[in-house]
Order: C-alpha cells, then sequence, then structure tokens
C-alpha cells in the first residue's frame, strides 16, 4: 500500500513538473490573431526556467531560452500585410497557431460609448450587421477586470473573432464602423482589442508612474493595495446594499398585500394618474427614491392571442420588472438597458389587458425616460402606452447609499486590462471616454495628456497615433446661453489636440438629450476613420477634422473669428443662420449673437453689445441646432474665446 501511495506522488510531482515546464502562450496569441505589419513583432509566453523555445513562422526559425522565472520573448522580423498564415511554437511540447493575419491593430478603450456592442444598436443597423461577414475585421474582447497592486500579466478572453452576422453583435460599435472604413479604405486585415468598461473615470486607465503627479489618485491607488482595506471597504458597502434592498423588499405593499399589484384584477381606487413618460418629481407626486408600481390597461382587439409580440418600455429610472396580465415578462437592473421584452404567446388576450411595472428608484428622479420607444407591437399592429398611468408608491426609503465603485478607482483597470497588453504590437488607440470625468475639467486636461503620455511610455512603441471621440451632445436644451460642465470637459479635450500624433472625432451633433449612449456609431466611426487617414496613414489631402477655433480680431462692435480645419470652406449646415453663437461685453454676460461666414471667417455681434470681449460657440450641455460645419460635412468644435 506504502508502494502504491509513493508511485502515486511521485507520477504527480512528474505530471505537474512536465505541465510546468510547457510552454504557455498570453491569451492574445491565439489562432486568429491579427499581428502589426511593418513592425519587429513581439511573441512571448513562459515555460520551464531555462527553457529552450523555438518559434517558426512565415519560414523563419527563431530561439531563445527562458529566464530564472520562466519568461520568454523573441522579436520577429517585420511583414507585410497578408495571411492566414501558421505560427509553431516549440519547446518541451508544441504548439500551432492557425488562421493568422498581419495587417492593423488597433486598442479601443474607454467607457461604455466604446464598450457599446452593435447587438445594441441592432435595430438602427440591421443590413450592416446582415453585411458583416468580412474574415479580414476581427476582434479580441479583454474581459472587464481590475487589480491593486501587482499588474496582472494574462487574463483569460474567448479568443479572437472574426466579423459575421452573429460575431459582429459582441463588436463595439465605434470599433467595428471604424475597422470598415479602414478596411475599405486600405485592403488590409484589421484587428481590434477591445478593452472598455463601462463609467470608468481616466484615473482609473493610467499606471501607478502615471498617478505620481496626482496626489489624490496615488493615494488612493495606494490604500487599495492593502487587502484589509480593500475587503473591509467591499464587506461594508455590500452590507449597507444588501439592507437597502432588504428594507425594500419587507415594506414594499406590492408585494405585502393579500392581493399583489402586479394582479390584473387589483381594485385601483386609491391609485392616482401621472402622465407617462415623466418624472413622478415634476408631476407633484414629490422625491421618491423605494419601490413604486405603475399600471396601464389597454384594449386589445381579436386575434391578438397567437400573434408574437414585444413589449417597448424605453428606458426607465432605474430598475424594473414588468408584467404583462399578472406574469412577469422582463426585468433590467439600470436605466441605462433599453427595456425590449418578449411577450409569451397567448398570455394576450382580446379586450382587457394590464401592464404593470414595479420600478426600484434608486437616488434622484424617477420614471419613464422622454423620447424613447413605449409601446406593445402585436403582429403588424403597434399600441401606443404614452399616456395616463396610475401609479402607488410601494415603500419609501432613503437613497441608496453611496458605495465604493472599484473599477472606477485609481489605476485598477490599467493593472488588469492594459498592462496584459503591453507587449502586443498596436498601430494606434482608439478612446471614448470622458463622460465620467465631467465636472472636473481642469483636473481633466491634465489626467488626459498625462495617460496618452504614460501609454506610449509603457506599450514602448514610440509615440503611436492616439485618436478620441469628444464627447456628444447630452442633457435638456437651455433656452438661454449658461455654463456648461459638458461643455469644459468638450474644451479639455480638444486641448489634449496640442499633445502630438492626436486626433478628435467631434460628435456634439450626434448625440440623443435623454441618452449617454446615442445609437448613431456609424459616424463616429468615420469620424475617427478621417482622423486616423491623417494622423496614423499620413494622408495629404484628407479633410479629417471639423472647423477647429484658432484665434479671435474685435473690430469695433464685431468680433471676427479664424479657425483652422475649414475645408473646402465654411458653411452654415441645415439653415441659413448659423446659431449657437453667443457673445459678451465687459461685464461678462453672454447673450445670442448674431454671426455670418465671411470667407474663412466667422463675424460675431450683438447689436445691443458696443464693445464686445468674448464670443462662445457650442456652449452647453446639449448645443442642439450647433450647425458650424466645413463644406465636407465635418461639424466645428465647441469653444470659447474667455479662456485665453
Amino acid at each position: 500500500m506504502k508502494q502504491k501511495f509513493q508511485l502515486l506522488v511521485a507520477l504527480t510531482l512528474f505530471f505537474n513538473l512536465n505541465a510546468m515546464a510547457q510552454v504557455k502562450l498570453p491569451a492574445l496569441i491565439s489562432n486568429g490573431m491579427v499581428l502589426q505589419r511593418n513592425v519587429p513583432l513581439n511573441i512571448w509566453g513562459w515555460a520551464k526556467a531555462g527553457e529552450k523555445v523555438t518559434v517558426t513562422f512565415k519560414n523563419k526559425t527563431y530561439q531563445t531560452t527562458t529566464t530564472t522565472e520562466g519568461k520568454w520573448k523573441l522579436q520577429l522580423a517585420k511583414a507585410e500585410a497578408g495571411g492566414p498564415f501558421e505560427m509553431e511554437i516549440k519547446a518541451s511540447n508544441q504548439l500551432l497557431i492557425k488562421d493568422i493575419l498581419i495587417g492593423e491593430v488597433w486598442l479601443c478603450s474607454g467607457q461604455s460609448n466604446m464598450a457599446f456592442k452593435m447587438d445594441l444598436a441592432k435595430a438602427k443597423y440591421p443590413e450592416v450587421i446582415a453585411n458583416a461577414t468580412n474574415p479580414n475585421i476581427r476582434q479580441l474582447n479583454v474581459p472587464e477586470k481590475y487589480n491593486f497592486g501587482t499588474p496582472i500579466a494574462d487574463v483569460k478572453m474567448e479568443g479572437w473573432k472574426t466579423a459575421d452576422p452573429q460575431n459582429v453583435l459582441k463588436f463595439s460599435a465605434v470599433g467595428y464602423f471604424f475597422a470598415k472604413e479602414i478596411y475599405a479604405k486600405y485592403k488590409v486585415p484589421i484587428g481590434l482589442i477591445l478593452s472598455s468598461w463601462g463609467g470608468t473615470p481616466a484615473e482609473a486607465w493610467m499606471s501607478e508612474e502615471a498617478l505620481i503627479p496626482f496626489p489624490k489618485f496615488a493615494a488612493a491607488a495606494n490604500r487599495l493595495k492593502d487587502s484589509v482595506y480593500f475587503n473591509g471597504i467591499k464587506a461594508k458597502d455590500n452590507k449597507a446594499r444588501e439592507d437597502w434592498y432588504q428594507f425594500i423588499k419587507k415594506g414594499d405593499l406590492g408585494y405585502l398585500e393579500a392581493t399583489k399589484w402586479s394582479a390584473p384584477e387589483l381594485p385601483t381606487a386609491d391609485w392616482k394618474t401621472l402622465q407617462m413618460p415623466g418624472t413622478i418629481e415634476t408631476q407633484g407626486a414629490g422625491n421618491v427614491d423605494g419601490a413604486i408600481w405603475f399600471r396601464k390597461e389597454i384594449i386589445l382587439p381579436e386575434g391578438v392571442q397567437n400573434a408574437a409580440a414585444t413589449l417597448y418600455m424605453g428606458y426607465l429610472m432605474d430598475q424594473d420588472t414588468i408584467y404583462v396580465n399578472g406574469v412577469k415578462v422582463g426585468v433590467s437592473p439600470n436605466k441605462y438597458a433599453e427595456r425590449k421584452y418578449a411577450v409569451p404567446q397567448n398570455l394576450l388576450k382580446a379586450g382587457r389587458n394590464v401592464i404593470t411595472v414595479r420600478l426600484i428608484n434608486r437616488s434622484g428622479p424617477g420614471g419613464f425616460i422622454k423620447d424613447k420607444k413605449y409601446e406593445l407591437v402585436v403582429g403588424n399592429q403597434s399600441f401606443k402606452l404614452n399616456g395616463d398611468w396610475l401609479y402607488k408608491i410601494g415603500v419609501k426609503t432613503p437613497p441608496q447609499p453611496n458605495e465604493t465603485v472599484f473599477h472606477y478607482q485609481p489605476g485598477g483597470v490599467y493593472n488588469a486590462m492594459i498592462y496584459p497588453l503591453l507587449n502586443y504590437n498596436i498601430k494606434g488607440a482608439l478612446w471614448y471616454q470622458g463622460e465620467a470625468n465631467v465636472g472636473r475639467a481642469p483636473e481633466y486636461l491634465n489626467l488626459f495628456q498625462s495617460l496618452i503620455v504614460d501609454w506610449r511610455k509603457q506599450f514602448n512603441q514610440g509615440d503611436f497615433p492616439f485618436l478620441f471621440v469628444q464627447l456628444a451632445n447630452y442633457l435638456e436644451t437651455k433656452n438661454e446661453p449658461a455654463d456648461s460642465k459638458w461643455a469644459e470637459l468638450r474644451e479639455a479635450q480638444l486641448l489634449t489636440l496640442n499633445t502630438q500624433k492626436t486626433g478628435m472625432a467631434v460628435t456634439a451633433d450626434i448625440g440623443e438629450w435623454n441618452d449617454v449612449h446615442p445609437l448613431n456609431k456609424e459616424d463616429v466611426g468615420k469620424r475617427l476613420a478621417l482622423a486616423a487617414q491623417k494622423v496614423a496613414y499620413n494622408e495629404k489631402n484628407v479633410v479629417f477634422s471639423g472647423p477647429i477655433y484658432q484665434s479671435h480680431a474685435i473690430k469695433a462692435n464685431k468680433i471676427w473669428l479664424s479657425f483652422n480645419h475649414v475645408g473646402s470652406g465654411l458653411m452654415a449646415k441645415g439653415n441659413p443662420v448659423l446659431n449657437y453663437f453667443s457673445i459678451a461685453g465687459a461685464d461678462g454676460k453672454f447673450v445670442w449673437a448674431k454671426a455670418e461666414i465671411v470667407g474663412d471667417q466667422v463675424v460675431v455681434w450683438n447689436d445691443t453689445i458696443q464693445n464686445p470681449t468674448a464670443v462662445r460657440y457650442g456652449w452647453a450641455d446639449n448645443p442642439a441646432g450647433a450647425n458650424l460645419y466645413n463644406k465636407e460635412g465635418l461639424p466645428a468644435s465647441s469653444f470659447r474665446t474667455d479662456r485665453e
């Protein structure tokens, strides 16, 4: 028996040592990968200390020996675009990587508008998705992960995916439209590495070294290295969240009463009426956090029982459970998801039907967001749900307690989502982020510029092109000129163009006032692709930007503005009159101004101001109607002359 045990131990040790000796590759280096053309290529991995590793690629063989830590790295010769190729890697074991393409590799990063998948825009782009088959466009999706302290060398990934109508649903929408344009122009394979996470501020994407000039963030990152501190915060936040939801669960009358409020036959004489979509706060119901129930009756014609039905409930604030005739048909966790719920067959009936919404409002306004789709579609018939809704409060609570969102903290996502990529050769980076830093524009200007410098240093691949998206228009419009936190953030992004080899896509004309995630991702991708043609591919004759404010001169009661990137000329798009210019006199108070194009300049004035001092353009959270473009159809960035 003892001999058998000793043999088992020996065999186990042998197989474990053998497994340790076998060469291992990072998740990036796998079947279907796209390698960057025209640069020496980094290939790396792990094996037993002192082991010889051989890589064969394109009829050339490369060898190295692992370090005492079991690491190895080789640099392969430059290669032209093409493929597919295979790569063989030998050590104590042998690996074969298939279907390799050589082309252009772009890192796509930022927050939710970069993470926004084609799946979320399939209603807007059905033909694009149906025709998405292109084996030369591929994406690798880096999983959402954070880590404090030691950066992570490798993370598990699903692998490289080739564009087709199914796979493209998981592609970044901005990234895919960018890749589609670049491929159409240059006919080389395009590899996208999507490393993005909704809600993340810029500081979350910076290395520990880059955070040093920002003491507040450096200190926060350092504290989170302490596992006791980290776990204590996590436990405290979890308990506060669970207690808040338990309070709702135990106190919600909609669940506690004998007849549940989702029941279609529930008496509703004591329910009140609101107009939806809208917020309850603006209709006299007061500030209500907690559980609020809404009900609406609709009368349906004969024949609905066997028809396919879909319930569209727009965007709700914040978390919903929705019932049709007492049966739960859908749940969504937050206000950023479109509610589109399939209604089970035979649930609907001719005559009276009841739709019930249980809404958990965590804090701030609660209700149905305006200008979204609220309707029941049955077969080829549509039944609008706007208008009167009954409502009743199930339980009122204090706002949900604030908690630490760890992936928002400095350095965390850099360590787990950028650091593992640093050896991989890239052409450049696409960046769509900034919403999470609104309200901190002066700080963001320094953060963003530092981030670009940091990434270029950490990748050690020179000053690669860094292309970014200026924030889209968002929130309600205002009738008079006013200060704007969103405009200030856009200005910080605009000023970042002073960093070499950067390009910016202006999008303040394609946002949605009620949605921080506008559906129009095609124009974003196309404008980034234009910037790439200039910044990354050195095209001399491409007009890649809309007008950018350069300087101004005050002449009598008018201010003359000069611009870069006027293309073949300035124009007022969609309206003979230029909109969204404001002007101020010595008192610094801005009023709406008249403006007209004179050659390649814009002249701005207001007859009531004889000694103007400053002009602003598009200076608002949502500058709807701002219409200064060049004749190539690219919009001007917002700006202010009074920053100088």
